[in-house]
Order: structure tokens, then C-alpha cells, then sequence
């Protein structure tokens, strides 16, 4: 096949797997339809490993965490249950907020993170911020059509995690540009 067919048809990834598809199919002697559908699930992955990236990297996670990773005897209070039914995320679905409260160093971010993380890996976009960092985007904005612009990039995600809540005081226009963040977010 011509290389401009791929791109016409913007099967880019079938492109890079096909020769490995045709070795097969010889070698295992696939019918048609086999291959057709060898073939477009190459080309499918391929797409969803794209997208995944894309997903990653515009959600700006720190790090990776699990929920299999978090050790709940280091927090004996929280509950396991509980935490691996958030992790249906029906609470994205419904627009519900979830807030984790305690001091320093007790899991609510490692929480937050591996919440973000499942979100991440069944399609949902995701971002997450600090409130430090948030204000200070929102506040640095020079004009009314910045702001709007950096608002609807909070307001796009499907998951928005805003960490470190407890530890920054807001500016009265800090505090109204994040009710402008917080209310379009509710369904």
C-alpha cells in the first residue's frame, strides 16, 4: 500500500503495525475477516495508546499512585471499602465532589492521585493543580478574555484535582475567580 493511503485514510498506526499483521496472517493463514479485524484492532490500540499520552500529559500528574499501592494500615481510619467504591468513579459521572481532609503526610493526595490516575485509564480528562498554582494563574491573567480562557482550561476536565487546599489563603479576586471555577462545574 502507498504511504499516502495510510495518512488519507489516517490509518497512521496501522502503517507501523501492518507488516507484523501480514506476517501473521501468512504464517497462521487468517482468513479475510481475520485480518480485517486484526488489522483495524491494530490500528484502534494504536489510537487509544495515543490518546492515553495525550490524556497523561495534559493532566499533569506529579506522579503515578494506585489505590493497590496506598497502604490503608498506615491509616487504619480510612476506609478500603469505601475508597475502591470511589474508584467506579461514579462521583466523576454525577459531578459530586470529593474532599480529602486531614494534616500532612496521611494519603490525601496519594488518594487523589490514584482516583486520577483510574479516571485516566477508562477516558476521562483529568488535571490536576495546586490551589497555589490555580490562584496564581487566574490572578496572573493580564485581560478578561485570559481569564475566561485559563477558567474553561479548569473547567474542561471530566476529574479536576486541586490539592493543597488547606495550606493557601485567597485574595478576595483570587477567591471570586475560583467560585467562577467551582460554580460551571456543577451540573
Amino acid at each position: 500500500m502507498k504511504k499516502g493511503v495510510y495518512h488519507q485514510l489516517n490509518l497512521t498506526h496501522l502503517e507501523a503495525a501492518l507488516p507484523q499483521v501480514l506476517q501473521e496472517a501468512r504464517a497462521e493463514q487468517w482468513t479475510y475477516e481475520t485480518f480485517l479485524q486484526r488489522a483495524l484492532a491494530a490500528e484502534l490500540s494504536g489510537r487509544e495508546q495515543k490518546a492515553m499520552a495525550r490524556r497523561l500529559k495534559a493532566a499533569r500528574i506529579p506522579s503515578k499512585k494506585t489505590l493497590d499501592g496506598f497502604d490503608f494500615s498506615f491509616q487504619p481510619s480510612l476506609s478500603q471499602r469505601r475508597l475502591r467504591e470511589l474508584a467506579d468513579l461514579s462521583f466523576v459521572r454525577t459531578c459530586t465532589n470529593i474532599v480529602f481532609l486531614g494534616p500532612p503526610g496521611t494519603g490525601k493526595t496519594h488518594l487523589s492521585l490514584a482516583l486520577a490516575d483510574r479516571a485516566l485509564a477508562v477516558g476521562y480528562s483529568v488535571l490536576f493543580t495546586t490551589l497555589s498554582e490555580l490562584a496564581h494563574a487566574l490572578e496572573s491573567a493580564s485581560h478578561p478574555g485570559l481569564v475566561r480562557s485559563r477558567l474553561r482550561r479548569y473547567i474542561a476536565p471530566s476529574l479536576l484535582v486541586i490539592d493543597e487546599v488547606g495550606y493557601t489563603r485567597l485574595t478576595p479576586e483570587q477567591a471570586r475567580y475560583f467560585f467562577e471555577l467551582v460554580t460551571p462545574r456543577y451540573p
